[in-house]
């Protein structure tokens, strides 16, 4: 199987790594909105079946979607289904570069498959998370982008958009 040339992972999480409570993100960033469809527009993304339920109008615009799931009888409109993380990878062979975007099982399974990391880190720690990110280590990733910014009447929190890329 040929890979992509890069599999990355796009998340936000707050200073402990939380990313969700309840099936939900941890706050509303409408910059991290528009930063995310920048950076996966014209790219396959890969979800699970969770996160692809929970989006407001299906499959994303403008990507291909592929969702992951255990049940071989669910289908979405507008998506390829997938059984696991080198099944969906295989409907990827040749791309330039691929998104997981959740849940958290999912990263946590595609974390060692990862080039790279767009991580938008909300500089808050949010209560009652029940969700997750692996902890970033310096000695396996190299921070290579990084743009900070306050938090302002749309944006309850301070953020970062980070970029990391696996040492080699």
């Amino acid at each position: 199987m040929k890979q992509p040339k890069t599999i990355s992972i796009i998340v936000a999480t707050d200073e402990n790594y939380a990313i969700g409570k309840n099936n939900e993100l941890l706050c509303h960033l409408p910059n991290d909105l528009k930063y995310f469809k920048k950076v996966t527009k014209g790219h396959t993304v890969i979800m699970g079946q969770r996160t692809f339920e929970s989006l407001p109008n299906g499959a994303l615009p403008n990507r291909k979607n592929i969702v992951l799931t255990f049940d071989k009888d669910v289908r979405f409109p507008g998506c390829i289904m997938a059984y696991s993380i080198e099944d969906a990878l295989r409907h990827c062979e040749g791309e330039q570069e691929v998104f997981f975007i959740g849940g958290g099982q999912v990263y946590k399974t595609a974390f060692e498959f990862a080039d790279r990391l767009y991580i938008t880190r909300i500089h808050h720690q949010f209560e009652g998370a029940d969700t997750f990110f692996p902890e970033i280590k310096s000695s396996e990733w190299l921070l290579t982008q990084q743009e900070k910014h306050k938090a302002d009447e749309k944006h309850a929190h301070d953020y970062t958009f980070l970029v990391y890329e696996r040492k080699k």
